[in-house]
């Protein structure tokens, strides 16, 4: 098990994270890379980094996230970033991906990325294979 950590820089980003997750898998025999985020505010996934996406897929979880119910969201510390964690968990904070002696298998377009969804902050990933 290996793990690093990523400053955020915005309250909501997407950051490629594949080269560190491939520097953590050094000397790993094949098998299932598996990559955790230790936060419920923020989310792991595979996505397609063409300019541009990034933000089109942040704009998406805007469209998505609705306005607070009458008498606001019940998240007892802070009610205004209960979106983040209702995001986060539909997101999920991990994703596997097969690797052969340390490197991804991933299809052309796809990268791992750290979604930020309450930043800026620092955030710590788990690599297990």
């Amino acid at each position: 098990m290996n793990e690093f950590t990523i400053a955020t820089t915005q309250k909501r980003e997407v950051l490629d994270v594949t080269d560190q997750v491939e520097a953590a898998l050094r000397g790993a025999a094949s098998g299932m890379a598996h990559v955790t985020v230790l936060h419920t505010t923020a989310a792991v996934t595979t996505a397609d980094l063409d300019p541009g996406t990034d933000l089109d897929f942040l704009d998406f979880l805007a469209r998505i996230t609705p306005d607070p119910p009458s008498g606001g969201w019940r998240h007892p510390h802070d009610s205004t970033h209960a979106p983040d964690h209702l995001l986060a968990s539909l997101i999920g904070p991990s994703v596997s991906v097969p690797q052969e002696n340390g490197k991804l298998r991933l299809g052309t377009w796809q990268r791992i990325v750290l979604v930020e969804l309450d930043g800026p902050r620092e955030r710590t990933l788990v690599v297990t294979e």
